[in-house]
């Protein structure tokens, strides 16, 4: 039996729950569509669980680049606007079905703009603390070759379902099932910051910031270090400077979201100007204004 994906404030509908109590068959929460529909069924299981202390388990069908069927992480937004985050193993799908030819009805821009929240989640695992060298940063490698190849290739062919089906496995590579508890990294949080305060879909916030992370990343000799491993992977000559290289994967990241046409600015989307607003961005992205990122941010 499905439950609808919906819920309200973040709490279980007393008729979702009597139904669980009530029926005699095994349930199953059944999430398709973004991000935002498989993260809105793990939210579901979540909330039934806290009322019951039973877990329901889900399947997805991804129709996006998003990849929120590989995590035990949800997000959903409160009416105020804030974004509130879940975690527990048992909130990873049992099963995702990856199919092409249903993502043809993916509209174009949807799906390419979530590509690269999907590089987003590759490039970001290449600095994280917990990301083990096999296989999470191997994978996020092969994933980042096959992003900035099969993206502009979905945009000039946008009804090959066969290219749509490459794009699902380099997604999949892209956070092999995370489970990590916490964020993602730096680009992750800022777009968490500004997606749900000003409506910015999860595609276009990192089509906004993931760029400019990397530059900024391209200053610690660590994580320029992982980003510069990256360069062989999206056809580029290394310079045998890990910063340099850095400050080249950013180029090439900027230039891939303006040639997918999803170059855009955070006025465009409404989020006020000045030092004021840049600073409360930080904050909620960042958590503290005691964070090591938090000084270095201009």
């Amino acid at each position: 039996m499905a439950l609808p994906s919906k819920y309200q404030n973040g709490s279980i509908d007393s008729s979702l729950k009597g139904v669980y109590r009530a029926s005699p068959v095994k349930l199953l929460i059944y999430g398709t569509g973004g991000g935002s529909p498989i993260d809105s069924a793990k939210a579901i299981a979540y909330n039934i669980h806290q009322e019951t202390g039973k877990w329901i388990p889900s399947i997805a069908v991804p129709t996006t680049l998003s990849v929120a069927e590989t995590t035990q992480n949800a997000g959903f937004t409160t009416e105020d606007k804030h974004k509130i985050a879940v975690s527990n193993p048992e909130l990873v799908p049992k099963a995702v079905v990856y199919d092409g030819e249903i993502a043809l009805h993916t509209p174009l821009n949807l799906w390419t703009s979530t590509g690269i929240r999907s590089l987003d989640h590759a490039v970001e695992l290449m600095y994280h603390p917990l990301a083990s060298e096999i296989p999470t940063k191997r994978m996020c490698l092969e994933a980042i070759k096959d992003l900035v190849t099969y993206l502009p290739q979905s945009k000039a062919n946008p009804d090959d379902a066969d290219i749509r089906t490459k794009l699902f496995v380099a997604c999949y590579a892209s956070l092999f099932p995370f489970l990590y508890t916490g964020g993602v990294g730096l680009s992750h949080s800022i777009g968490h910051a500004i997606g749900a305060t000003y409506s910015i879909p999860h595609g276009i916030t990192s089509c906004l910031s993931l760029a400019p992370t990397v530059h900024f990343k391209a200053s610690n000799p660590e994580e320029a270090k992982q980003i510069a491993r990256i360069i062989p992977y999206i056809g580029k000559q290394s310079t045998g400077n890990d910063e340099k290289d850095a400050h080249s994967v950013a180029d090439a990241i900027a230039g891939l979201v303006e040639q997918l046409g999803h170059k855009t600015t955070l006025t465009a989307y409404n989020v006020p100007t000045g030092d004021a607003e840049e600073e409360a961005i930080a904050s909620r992205a960042l958590h503290s204004k005691e964070h090591k990122d938090f000084a270095n941010r201009k």
